[in-house]
């Protein structure tokens, strides 16, 4: 008998849509994270902000697709791409010490990929422990909270 997907149930496929994001003082650490991972990461969907996406496709000859960068919607196209389901995961080297002008665009972000359960690694080691897991590279079935009960209006 076929295991059944439970109804909140959301397929992943062996290849992962996976949106990389940093802000300006984390790039270089996104992009030496990168360089280190590039065969897991060709074996992917790659997404990107502005100019981390153009950094990554350059440096590491990969296809990425790019939005605009952060402060100008990047980080809300990735949002609206989550919440459509064309993203599985998401790689994003914020720093927290320096304030950025679209902080409440970042924290939307986190928000939304919190809602559809989206996998985020904030950092080098949780990026590590992401990209070497075993599920990168199987089928995964992630399952949404309905919030619909709790919305209003």
């Amino acid at each position: 008998m076929d295991k059944q997907e439970p109804p909140n149930a959301v397929p992943m496929s062996e290849r992962k849509r996976i949106a990389l994001v940093a802000h300006d003082h984390r790039k270089a650490d996104l992009l030496g994270w990168a360089r280190y991972n590039r065969d897991e990461l060709s074996n992917h969907e790659l997404f990107g902000t502005g100019t981390t996406g153009a950094m990554i496709a350059s440096d590491l000859d990969l296809d990425v697709e790019r939005f605009k960068s952060g402060p100008l919607g990047g980080d809300q196209q990735i949002g609206a791409r989550i919440s459509e389901g064309g993203i599985d995961l998401v790689i994003f080297f914020w720093d927290p010490m320096q304030p950025q002008p679209h902080d409440v665009d970042v924290k939307a972000l986190l928000r939304i990929a919190t809602v559809y359960n989206i996998p985020m690694a904030t950092n080098r080691s949780s990026a590590d422990f992401m990209i070497s897991s075993p599920l990168m590279t199987q089928r995964y079935e992630r399952t949404l909270v309905d919030y619909s009960q709790r919305i209003r209006g």
